[in-house]
C-alpha cells in the first residue's frame, strides 16, 4: 500500500496503460460474443439501477436501516458509481461507526483517485475519521504507510513520525497486532538511517556524525520501548536486536524484557481462548477484562475493552462497563467523549447509554448546544419501549433543571425549562402514545416533577396545582398516593386550606386505600381543625367508610355467588361425563349379558346390576372380553372407531398376548440412585408398538443404553412414558438435547429423571421467561405455515439466528412463533416492519419477546370456611391413581367423610373414617348396598 501510494501520475498511468493492454486481446477475441453479453450487462445493469433507486427510497424512509446501508454501498461500488458512493458512505458513517471492512475499502477507493495534494489532504481527513470509530490495528498501519508517501512534503518526516506515535498509543500494546506497527515504525527509521550514512570511504563532518548518532538512538529506543512491553513472538524481537546493535544489550533493557515475557506467559492463556473461541467470544473477553482490572493499568484496561468492542459492538451492556470505567477511572475528556459517542451510534435503541452520555457531556462542560442536539438525535434513536422515551425526558429535563439559577426571578434557563417541561409532557401524549398506544408515564412523574420545581425553587404554588389538577384528571384520583402526594407538597409549601380541601376530594375519590386517606384527614383536622372542621371530617369519613364497606361486602358476595355457580357448573359437567360414560358401558353390553362391576379411573359407578362377580358367561365369553379390552383401549388411545365394536383380528390377538404377558409381569420400582443416569421420556403414543426397541434406536446415539422401562396400565397398555438409563451420566445429559424430538407424529418431551415428592418446586422449562431484547414473539400465524416460510419472511430484516414455531402436546401449531436475531438492532428494526403484516391471509402481531409472569394459585387464608381447613390428602405426583380408590358409593363416602368440631375450633376427620381409609373394603353386591342405605 505504501508503494502504491508512493507512486507517481506517471506511473498511474503506466499501470492504467498496461492494464488497457491486458484488456485488448480480451476484447478483440471476443467480438462474436460481445453481442449477447452485452444484452445480458444492459438488462444486469437496469436491474442494478432499479435496485439503488429502491434502496435509496428505503433509506429516505427508514434512515437507521444497517442492511440497507451495506447493499447500496456494495452496489454503488459495483456499479463504480463513484460519487453516489462516496455520498452514501458519508450517509452512513453520521449514522453508525463503520466497521474495519468498510473503512478499509473505502479508503483505498479514496487512496486510488488521490492524484493531488489536496486530494491527500482529504485521504488524511478520512484516516483520522476511520480511527476514531474503533481502534484497529489494520488502519492505523494503513494510516501509518499511507503517510509515508508523502514524506517529500515539507514536514513530511516529523508527519510519519507523529501518526507512528500516535499508533503506538493507540495498538502498540496489542498483544498478537501490535508488533506489525512497531516493525514497521522501525522499517521507516532505518530507510531513514540508511539516508544519513555517509558514502563508503568518507569521513563524515561533525554534523553529519551527530545525525547519524541520534537517528541510531532512535532506533535502540525503538527496540527498547518494544521488549519491554508483552507482545507476540518477543523473543525474534530480541534476536532481531542482539543482530542488530554492535553493543552488547543492556541490562535495565534485559530487565524490562523477562519481566514483559513473565508477563505474556501470564497473557496467553486469554490469547489462546480467544483464538479457539467462536464468535461473540463475550465470555472469553469478559475474563480477559477482569485478569486486566486486577492488574490495574489504564492502558492495557482500556485495550482490551476496545478489541471486544471491536468485535461486539451491538452489546449494550459492554459498552455500559467500558464507560462507567472511563467516567470513574479515567476521566480523560476525548476519551471519555468519543467512547459516549461511539456506544449511542452503534446501539441507538439502548436508552440507558443516551442517558449516560447526556451526563458525560454535562459532567465535562460540553457547548450546551451540542447538548440539546444529541438529545433530539436521541429521540430519533427508536426506542422500542414508551417507558424509554419517558427515561430519556427526564434526563433532559435534570440536565435543564441544574443549569437554572432559582435565585433569580426570572432567566432565560428557567424559560427553557418550563418550555421542555410542557414539551416532553406534548411529545408524549402525542408521538409516543400513538406508537404504543400508552405513554410509558401513567403516574405523570414528570408532571409531578414539574410540579415540584414550581412548588419548593419557583415558589409558584399556582403554577403546582394546576399542574396536580391535571395529573387527577389522567386516572390518577382513585390511588391513594396520589393524594398524598399532592398534600404534602401543599403541606410543605401551600396552607392548610388547600391541605383541607385536598383530603376532603381524597376522602371522596380515593377507591384503593380510603382508611389511610381518612386517617391523614383526622390527623390534620386534631392538630389544626376547629371543632367544627372535625365534626365534618369525622361524619365524612364515616360516611364514606361505610359506603367503601358496603361496596365490599356487595363485591364479596358477588364474587362468592360466582364462585358456587361455577362450582355448580363442574359439577353438572361431572354428572354429565359419569351419564355420558354409564350409557356407553350400556350400549355396548349385549342383551342378557352380565357384567362384573368395575371402577373406572375417576371413581364413578356405572349402572348397578346384581351381578355374581365370579361368575363368567358362557357361550361366547371370550370374544366379548376381548371386544371389551378392545373398547377400553378404544377410550384410552382413540385407535378404535367410537359407535361399533372392533372384532379382534390376527393381529389384534398378537397384542392382546403381548398385553396379558406384560399384564403378567412383576412390577418393576424405578431406583431413584440411578436418577442422575436416568431421563424420563414422555407424549408418546399409547399405540406405539415396541417402545424398547423403538426407543433404544433413538437413545443409542447417546451413548451406551442399560435398560428402557416402559410404564404399562394394569391391562398391559403402554400408557405413554417410560425411563431410559444409561451408563454414564454424560450419556444422560446428552440425552435431554433429544427434548421436543418428533416421535411417530407428536414431540417426544425428554426431562432429568426428578421425585417431584422430594422436590416439588422442580420445573425444567427450556426457554427465557425474562425480556429479550433481540428475540420477538409473533402471534396470529397460520397454522400451515412452515419454519422455512416464516424464516424467508424474517431474514428480510437481519440474520435470523433461530425460529420456534410453538406447538401443543400433540405437534400441532399454535399460531405463535419465536423469532431470536443476533442482536436488539435487527430485532426492533423487524418489529417495526412487521407488525400488522399479512401472511396468507392472517394478519399477524409482531412484539419483543416478553413473556407475562406465570400466576401462582392463592394460597388458602385462615378462616375461611371449613374447607381450607380439611387436612389435605396426599397422593403420587401424577394424582389419584386406581389403587386409591375406595369402593363404596358416593353417599356413603359422603356420610363417612363428615368433619367434626372440636372444642378448640379445629376440624378433625372422625377416627371411623381414617380407620375406614386404611382398611381394604369388603366386596358387597348390589343388594347389600341398598340394605346400608336404608340402614342409614
Amino acid at each position: 500500500m505504501a508503494e502504491a501510494a508512493a507512486a507517481g501520475p506517471e506511473e498511474t498511468a503506466a499501470v492504467a496503460a498496461a492494464a488497457e493492454e491486458e484488456r485488448r486481446p480480451e476484447e478483440q477475441g471476443g467480438d462474436e460474443s460481445d453481442s449477447g453479453s452485452s444484452a445480458d450487462g444492459e438488462d444486469e445493469e437496469k436491474e442494478n439501477e432499479a435496485e439503488i433507486q429502491r434502496l435509496e427510497e428505503q433509506l429516505s424512509i427508514n434512515a437507521f436501516d444497517y442492511n440497507c446501508h451495506l447493499d447500496l454501498i456494495k452496489l454503488l461500488r459495483q456499479e463504480g458509481e463513484l460519487v453516489k458512493l462516496r455520498r452514501a458512505r458519508q450517509k452512513m458513517s453520521e449514522l453508525f461507526p463503520l466497521t474495519e471492512e468498510i473503512w478499509l475499502d473505502w479508503l483505498k477507493d479514496e487512496i486510488r483517485m488521490a492524484s493531488e495534494n489536496t486530494d491527500r489532504e482529504k485521504v488524511y481527513e478520512l484516516f483520522e475519521r476511520a480511527v476514531k470509530d474503533y481502534i484497529c490495528p489494520e488502519i492505523w498501519l494503513e494510516y501509518a504507510q499511507y503517510s509515508i508517501g508523502g514524506i517529500g512534503q515539507e514536514g513530511g518526516i516529523e508527519k510519519v513520525r507523529s501518526i507512528f506515535e500516535r499508533a503506538l498509543t493507540a495498538v502498540g500494546l496489542h498483544v498478537t497486532k501490535g508488533a506489525a506497527i512497531w516493525e514497521a515504525y522501525r522499517e521507516f527509521e532505518n530507510a531513514i538511517l540508511e539516508t544519513v550514512q555517509p558514502a563508503a570511504g568518507s569521513i563524515p563532518s561533525p554534523e553529519q556524525q551527530q545525525t547519524l548518532c541520534a537517528q541510531l538512538e532512535k532506533i535502540h529506543t525503538l527496540f527498547r520501548r518494544q521488549l519491554g512491553i508483552p507482545l507476540l513472538d518477543m523473543e525474534v524481537t530480541y534476536a532481531e536486536y542482539e543482530e542488530w546493535s554492535e553493543d552488547p544489550v543492556l541490562e535495565v533493557v534485559i530487565k524490562n524484557y523477562k519481566k514483559a515475557l513473565q508477563q505474556m506467559e501470564k497473557c496467553k492463556p486469554y490469547e489462546e481462548a480467544l483464538l479457539v473461541a467462536e464468535t461473540p467470544k463475550l465470555a472469553e473477553y469478559q475474563a480477559y477484562i477482569d485478569f486486566e482490572m486486577k492488574a490495574g493499568d489504564p492502558a492495557r484496561i482500556q485495550l482490551i475493552y476496545e478489541r471486544a468492542l471491536a468485535e461486539n459492538c451491538l452489546v449494550p451492556d459492554l459498552w455500559a462497563r467500558y464507560n462507567q470505567y472511563l467516567d470513574r477511572q479515567l476521566k480523560v475528556k476525548e476519551l471519555v467523549l468519543s467512547a459516549h459517542d461511539r456506544a449511542v451510534r452503534n446501539c441507538p435503541w439502548t436508552v440507558g447509554l443516551w442517558n449516560r452520555y447526556l451526563l458525560a457531556m454535562e459532567r465535562h462542560k460540553v457547548d450546551h448546544q451540542i447538548v440539546s442536539e444529541n438529545f433530539e438525535k436521541a429521540l430519533n434513536a427508536g426506542f422500542i419501549q414508551a417507558t424509554d422515551y419517558v427515561e430519556i425526558w427526564q434526563a433532559y429535563l435534570d440536565y435543564l433543571r441544574r443549569r437554572v439559577d432559582f435565585t433569580q426571578d426570572s432567566s432565560k434557563e428557567l424559560e427553557e425549562l418550563r418550555s421542555a417541561f410542557a414539551r416532553a409532557v406534548e411529545y408524549l401524549k402525542q408521538e409516543v402514545e400513538e406508537r404504543f398506544s400508552e405513554s410509558g408515564d401513567p403516574s405523570c412523574s414528570i408532571m409531578q416533577n414539574w410540579a415540584r420545581i414550581e412548588a419548593r425553587l419557583c415558589n409558584n404554588m399556582q403554577k403546582a396545582r394546576e399542574l396536580w389538577d391535571n395529573i387527577m384528571t389522567k386516572g390518577n384520583a382513585k390511588y391513594a398516593n396520589m393524594w398524598l402526594e399532592y398534600y404534602n407538597l401543599e403541606r410543605a409549601h401551600g396552607d392548610t386550606q388547600h391541605c383541607r380541601k385536598a383530603l376532603h376530594r381524597a376522602v371522596q375519590c380515593t377507591s384503593d386505600y380510603p382508611e389511610h386517606v381518612c386517617e391523614v384527614l383526622l390527623t390534620l383536622e386534631r392538630i389544626e381543625g376547629t371543632l367544627e372542621d372535625w365534626d365534618a371530617a369525622v361524619q365524612k369519613t364515616e360516611n364514606r367508610l361505610a359506603r367503601v364497606n358496603e361496596q365490599r361486602v356487595k363485591a364479596a358476595e358477588k364474587e362468592a355467588a360466582f364462585a358456587k355457580q361455577e362450582e355448580e357448573k363442574a359439577e353438572q359437567r361431572k354428572q354429565a361425563r359419569a351419564e355420558k360414560k354409564a350409557s356407553k358401558k350400556a350400549k355396548k353390553m349385549k342383551p342378557g349379558d352380565k357384567r362384573k362391576v368395575e371402577d373406572d379411573e375417576e371413581g364413578d359407578w356405572g349402572q348397578e346390576e346384581e351381578v355374581q362377580p365370579n361368575k363368567r358367561y358362557k357361550g361366547d365369553g371370550d370374544s366379548a372380553l376381548a371386544e371389551e379390552e378392545a373398547e377400553d383401549m378404544e377410550v384410552e388411545t382413540g385407535l378404535f372407531g367410537r359407535s361399533t365394536p372392533v372384532r379382534p383380528n390376527a393381529s389384534s390377538k398378537q397384542k392382546e398376548k403381548a398385553a396379558a404377558s406384560r399384564k403378567e409381569a412383576p412390577r418393576v420400582l424405578h431406583d431413584s440412585s440411578k436418577d442422575n443416569v436416568t431421563v424420563f421420556v414422555s407424549n408418546l403414543l399409547y399405540s406405539m408398538a415396541d417402545p424398547e426397541v423403538k426407543l433404544k434406536e433413538l437413545f443409542e446415539s447417546c451413548g451406551e443404553v442399560v435398560e428402557i422401562r416402559p410404564i404399562f396400565s394394569n391391562r398391559g397398555t403402554f400408557r405413554g412414558y417410560c425411563y431410559v438409563e444409561f451408563m454414564d451420566e454424560k450419556s444422560a445429559l446428552q440425552a435431554l438435547g433429544l427434548d421436543r424430538r418428533i416421535v411417530e407424529g407428536r414431540p417426544m418431551f425428554v426431562s432429568p429423571c426428578v421425585d417431584k415428592n422430594r422436590n416439588p418446586d422442580f420445573k425444567m422449562f427450556r426457554y427465557s421467561t425474562a425480556l429479550e431484547k433481540h428475540k420477538l414473539f409473533i402471534s396470529g400465524l397460520p397454522f400451515s405455515c412452515t419454519k422455512e416460510e416464516l424464516e424467508e419472511v424474517c431474514k428480510a430484516h437481519g440474520n435470523v439466528k433461530d425460529i420456534r414455531l410453538v406447538t401443543n402436546r400433540a405437534g400441532k401449531p399454535k399460531g405463535l412463533a419465536y423469532v431470536e436475531y443476533e442482536n436488539e438492532a435487527q430485532a426492533s428494526q423487524a418489529v417495526l416492519k412487521m407488525d400488522g403484516m399479512t401472511i396468507k391471509e392472517n394478519i399477524i402481531k409482531v412484539a419483543i419477546s416478553n413473556p407475562p409472569l406465570r400466576k401462582l394459585p392463592d394460597k388458602p387464608e385462615a378462616g375461611r370456611g371449613l374447607q381450607s381447613m380439611v387436612p389435605r390428602q396426599m397422593y403420587g405426583a401424577r394424582g389419584k391413581g386406581r389403587t386409591q380408590l375406595a369402593m363404596v358409593p358416593r353417599a356413603l363416602q359422603r356420610q363417612s367423610n363428615l368433619v367434626t368440631k372440636t372444642e378448640n375450633g379445629m376440624v378433625q376427620n372422625s377416627p371411623a373414617t381414617s380407620s375406614e381409609s386404611t382398611e381394604e373394603p369388603k366386596k358387597m353386591s348390589n343388594a347389600d348396598f341398598a340394605r346400608l342405605l336404608l340402614e342409614k
